[in-house]
């Protein structure tokens, strides 16, 4: 299995809130991360895209409508927005300018793990990727973050998973190694194409049937890689 967890990004002032909601999110399965200002939250977006943002409107440095669409300029993830606002052309504004879902203050901690399960979800659909794809016997699981092959767990490390992630949401298609290694590692790694060489290699030797004549991760010489599961 791997020992990576969806990231969700917690954008929110009230100290309360990160304190029970962290708790809740890590209890399932998540790794909560915590961001008190617009600003930080859009920092940490750019940072490492988290799997999905739940994002408070009323922030001190930054309308939250604006933060969202700061964010949506260039994060693709969900975003939920969580919020006192409770006139419907909040709501509207709030899911015109990109939102996936918009959560009412107060609020159940069900409801709202439910809402980012959901939207998580229709983001992979949304992509062109089913939440659930298998080739052979191995089984990835692009919600829940879970491969299995023959039925056990594979364990792969936050980078290989981030890594064959990118590579099934494209399926068919030749991925560059640029758009790889900024994907997974970052804009300033955008040239390191050995250091991707190095985590394919590893990858395939994880999931591959026979790892010296790979069929699932095929390379595209001098431009990058096509998953053909």
């Amino acid at each position: 299995m791997t020992d990576y967890r969806p990231r969700i990004l917690v954008i929110d002032d009230e100290p309360q809130i990160h304190r029970f909601l962290g708790p809740a999110l890590d209890a399932a399965g998540y790794e909560p991360v915590r961001a008190d200002t617009a600003a930080e939250g859009l920092r940490e977006i750019a940072r490492k895209a988290p799997d999905a943002v739940v994002l408070d409107l009323g922030l001190p440095d930054l309308d939250g409508k604006d933060a969202l669409a700061k964010a949506r300029a260039f994060y693709e993830g969900p975003i939920v927005i969580l919020s006192a606002r409770d006139r419907e052309t909040e709501k509207i504004d709030a899911l015109d300018l990109g939102a996936d879902d918009y959560v009412e203050k107060p609020f159940g901690v069900g409801e709202l793990l439910a809402r980012l399960r959901v939207a998580l979800r229709h983001r992979l659909r949304d992509q062109g990727a089913e939440p659930v794809v298998t080739a052979g016997d191995l089984t990835i699981d692009l919600v829940k973050r879970l491969v299995t092959r023959g039925g056990e767990a594979v364990r792969l490390s936050p980078r290989e998973y981030d890594l064959l992630a990118q590579l099934v949401r494209g399926a068919g298609k030749v991925v560059t190694h640029r758009q790889l290694l900024t994907a997974v590692w970052g804009p300033a790694h955008e040239h390191d194409v050995q250091y991707l060489r190095v985590f394919v290699g590893q990858l395939r030797q994880k999931i591959e049937p026979a790892p010296s004549a790979p069929a699932l991760i095929l390379t595209e010489p001098g431009v990058g890689y096509r998953w053909m599961g």
